[in-house]
C-alpha cells in the first residue's frame, strides 16, 4: 500500500481493533500498532451495552461475541448490609425494546483476538506486533510515527493517525493534549474466581451491584477463556492499605465471604490491584492526530461503560474518516464534530454516571444511603423510571445525544 492511503492506528486493544476493522469494511487501508507482542488477556471490561452490541452486529462480528460471551438482559443491586435485593432491571420489559436487548459479556481480549483473526491476509491491513511509537510529526498532508520495532527504528508514515493506546496513551503526550480530570484516592480491586455464585442465592444475575458503606462491590459474569464461567468481583480498598495487606490470600477470601459467605474458600484465578481516574482529553483531535478510548477519556469501571464508550469512538471516527476518504468531506470540521459528540458523550452521560454509581454504592451517610437505595427500588418498580434508568446506565441516551450534536 501506498504510504499515505492508509490511517495508522496506535494500540491494538479492544478500541485500535474495532477501529481498524471498521475502517477496512470502509475499505480505508490500516496499519495498526501494538507494543506489546500479543494481545493482553485481561477480564477487566467484558460488558457490551445494547448500542454496542448493535454496532458490533452491523460490523458483522455479533455472532462470535454470541458464541463466545453471555448474555444479560438483566441487572441488579443488592443491599450487602440487609442482603436484600433492591432493585431488578429487565431490559427485555422495557416498552421500547433496543434491537438487542440485552448486555453482551464478551471480553475484551476475545473481541482483539477475533478481529485480529479477521485480518490475518487482508492486504489492506498491516499489524505491527511490539512495535512502540517514539515520536510524531504532522505535515499539511501526513502524518510520520517514529517507532521501535523488532527490526530498529523506522518511520511510517498515513494520512491520519489514531491514538487507541490506552490511559497512558503516548499518542496524546506527544501530540501535547491535556488530561483533564481526576484520581481516585482508593485503589480498585478486581478478582476472578470460577466459583459459580449462583448456586449460594437466587437473587444473583451476570451483573449485580451489592451496595456496603464500607466496601461495595461489582459481581460480574463472564464465559471466561475455557468457557466454564469466569466471575469478576470488583471493589474499592482504602488509600492506606498496602499491597500485602490487599493481596494476602486471607484478605481476598474475607472480601469475597463478607458478600457471598460459602463454608469453602473460593478459588482464585487472578488478582488486579489498580488505581482508578475520571479524567477527558480536553480535545479528541489536533490536526491529523486523533484520539479513542481510554486514550480520550478514562473512567471508574461502576456500570461497565469504558469500553463501550471507546467502541463508540471507533464507529462514529470511521464514519467520518469514510466521508474523508471518498466522499470529499471537510476534514476538520467533522473531526471537530467527532470530538464534540464523543466529548459530550463522556463528560455528560460515562463520567457522570459512573461517578454516580460510584458515590450510590458507596454512600457512608446513613440517611442518605436509605434515600439513595430506596430510589433505585422505586426506580425498578415503576415502568417509566424503570425504562429511564436503563436508557441512561446502557448508553442509550448517551448515544441520542451525541449523535445529535452538530
Amino acid at each position: 500500500m501506498q504510504s499515505l492511503d492508509r490511517v495508522i492506528i496506535v494500540g491494538a486493544g479492544p478500541i485500535g481493533a474495532v477501529l481498524a476493522y471498521a475502517l477496512r469494511q470502509r475499505h480505508i487501508p490500516v496499519c495498526l500498532i501494538e507494543a506489546l507482542p500479543e494481545p493482553e488477556i485481561d477480564c477487566r471490561a467484558a460488558s457490551c451495552h445494547p448500542p454496542t452490541v448493535a454496532m458490533l452486529d452491523e460490523l458483522g462480528l455479533l455472532q462470535d461475541g454470541l458464541d463466545q460471551g453471555l448474555v444479560s438482559p438483566v441487572f441488579h443491586y443488592l443491599d450487602r448490609v440487609s442482603g436484600e435485593l433492591v432493585g431488578r432491571f429487565d431490559i427485555r420489559e422495557m416498552r421500547q425494546v433496543p434491537s438487542h436487548p440485552y448486555v453482551l459479556q464478551w471480553e475484551q481480549y476475545k473481541i482483539v483476538q477475533t478481529i485480529l483473526k479477521r485480518l490475518e491476509g487482508d492486504d489492506g491491513a498491516q499489524v505491527r506486533m511490539s512495535t512502540r511509537v517514539t515520536a510524531i510529526e504532522q505535515t499539511s498532508d501526513r502524518v510520520r510515527a517514529v517507532v521501535s520495532g523488532p527490526d530498529g527504528m523506522e518511520i511510517i508514515e498515513g494520512r491520519y493517525l489514531v491514538g487507541c493506546d490506552g490511559g497512558r496513551s503516548t499518542i496524546r503526550k506527544l501530540a501535547e493534549i491535556g488530561f483533564e480530570g481526576f484520581t481516585w484516592p482508593e485503589r480498585f480491586l478486581k478478582v476472578d474466581t470460577r466459583f459459580d455464585f449462583f448456586g449460594l442465592r437466587g437473587d444473583l444475575s451476570n451483573r449485580n451491584y451489592f451496595s456496603d458503606p464500607d466496601e461495595w462491590m461489582n459481581l460480574f459474569k463472564a464465559r471466561g477463556p475455557d468457557g466454564d464461567g469466569m466471575w469478576r468481583a470488583v471493589s474499592p480498598t482504602l488509600p492506606e492499605q498496602t499491597d500485602e495487606e490487599l493481596l494476602s490470600p486471607d484478605a481476598i477470601e474475607a472480601r469475597l465471604q463478607k458478600f457471598c459467605p460459602q463454608p469453602g474458600r473460593y478459588e482464585i484465578v487472578t488478582i488486579a490491584l489498580y488505581k482508578v481516574h475520571q479524567r477527558v482529553a480536553a480535545t479528541f483531535n489536533k490536526g491529523r492526530v486523533l484520539l479513542a478510548g481510554d486514550a480520550a477519556h478514562v473512567n471508574n469501571p461502576v456500570g461497565g461503560m469504558g469500553m463501550n464508550g471507546g467502541i463508540h469512538d471507533a464507529v462514529n471516527l470511521a464514519e467520518k474518516l469514510e466521508q474523508v476518504w471518498f466522499h470529499g468531506g471537510d476534514a476538520p470540521a467533522l473531526f471537530d464534530r467527532y470530538s464534540r459528540q464523543r466529548r459530550k458523550a463522556q463528560t455528560d452521560y460515562v463520567q457522570a454516571q459512573s461517578i454516580q454509581n460510584k458515590n450510590t454504592l458507596g454512600e457512608k451517610d446513613p440517611v442518605a444511603r436509605k434515600a439513595k437505595l430506596a430510589d433505585i427500588r422505586a426506580a425498578s418498580l415503576d415502568p417509566d423510571r424503570h425504562d429511564a434508568f436503563i436508557r441512561r446506565a446502557c448508553l442509550i441516551d448517551s448515544m441520542v445525544d451525541a449523535d445529535a450534536t452538530l
